[in-house]
């Protein structure tokens, strides 16, 4: 599946801006990208850093736009922009625009760029922090949040079958209203990656009433909240997860009609405990692929990277999220 994303970043040509461009791994990753005529890689940071960055992947600049952002000829009118969103001054806007991720931020924010992929030597609440502040969150979502890439072995053999888990990286403790936005967000970026329809199963202990508990209320109040914002995608539960993904489970477990139930590829988890166990437990034990984290619900497609990403890794991410750009 991940050849078929570089197959489209290929076709589509896009470009991504890299705003830790002291991270050999970023260079070679840019080389890569340039080389395989994947994107239009823009790496952010000091000459001096850049170079030696390059130096130490062993790889050349050729084919990579670098920037650095404090002397940028675009530092003006990105800093305009950053002060007229969020109602401040220019000076203030200025001290946060020349940093890198804030000005990469921006790019992607005025359309300069497609994505941005960062994270190697950032936190993540940093890279979130950026996203919300310059790039804002996409319509009717208020929460960012993250999702993992499963492929799945088939146990016929046959080829790996893809599902969205989400929420297993960021929020840790939801309520019904920024579950709610997780699984609308989880329903669009499925709806750009997956070869298939969304079908969200909200999960948790219960199945339709099955158990009687706060933490149930809490995924069925989330239901409600989705149904009302967005009527046109398949959502159901609540759902145990056997109810969710096997049709003969949900036969007997499943009162009523569900369109989701036994066919979710959309698997939203009701916090991050069981999420983050979940996801584990299917990538140990089932030897599934998982492909992220990916971060969700911007306006606009980036994504952070774990501290120990690989070259391949910053590829892959780059190229997902290409496929997500309109």
């Amino acid at each position: 599946m991940i050849t078929r994303f570089l197959h489209m970043a290929k076709a589509r040509g896009g470009s991504v801006v890299f705003p830790e461009g002291q991270d050999s791994r970023i260079l070679a990753a840019a080389r890569k990208l340039v080389d395989d005529q994947l994107a239009r890689p823009i790496v952010l940071g000091k000459p001096e850093e850049i170079t030696a960055a390059a130096e130490q992947a062993g790889t050349g600049l050729d084919g990579i736009t670098c920037i650095e952002p404090a002397i940028s000829d675009q530092l003006d009118q990105y800093c305009a922009a950053y002060a007229q969103k969020r109602s401040m001054r220019d000076s203030i806007a200025l001290r946060m625009v020349r940093k890198p991720l804030l000005f990469g931020s921006m790019m992607v924010s005025l359309g300069d760029v497609d994505t941005l992929v960062a994270g190697v030597a950032t936190a993540t609440a940093i890279v979130i922090q950026s996203g919300a502040l310059a790039i804002g969150y996409a319509p009717g979502i208020q929460t960012a949040s993250s999702f993992f890439l499963m492929l799945v072995p088939a146990p016929d053999g046959g080829p790996s079958r893809p599902y969205i888990f989400a929420d297993c990286a960021v929020n840790i403790s939801p309520s019904s209203e920024e579950l709610a936005d997780i699984a609308l967000a989880s329903a669009a970026s499925a709806a750009k990656l997956l070869e298939d329809t969304p079908r969200v199963a909200m999960l948790s202990f219960s199945t339709r009433g099955s158990a009687v508990h706060a933490d149930v209320d809490k995924v069925v109040a989330a239901i409600r909240i989705a149904r009302e914002r967005n009527q046109n995608i398949s959502l159901d539960g609540e759902f145990q997860a056997d109810a969710a993904i096997v049709p003969a489970v949900a036969a007997k477990k499943v009162k009523g009609t569900s369109d989701v139930a036994g066919r979710a590829n959309v698997l939203i988890f009701p916090d991050l405990n069981a999420g983050n166990i979940a996801y584990k437990l299917t990538q140990y034990l089932a030897g599934a692929k998982a492909i992220g984290p990916f971060l969700q619900g911007f306006a606009k497609p980036i994504s952070d990277l774990s501290r120990g990403a690989s070259v391949d890794d910053i590829v892959a991410t780059t190229a997902i999220c290409l496929a997500q750009t309109n």
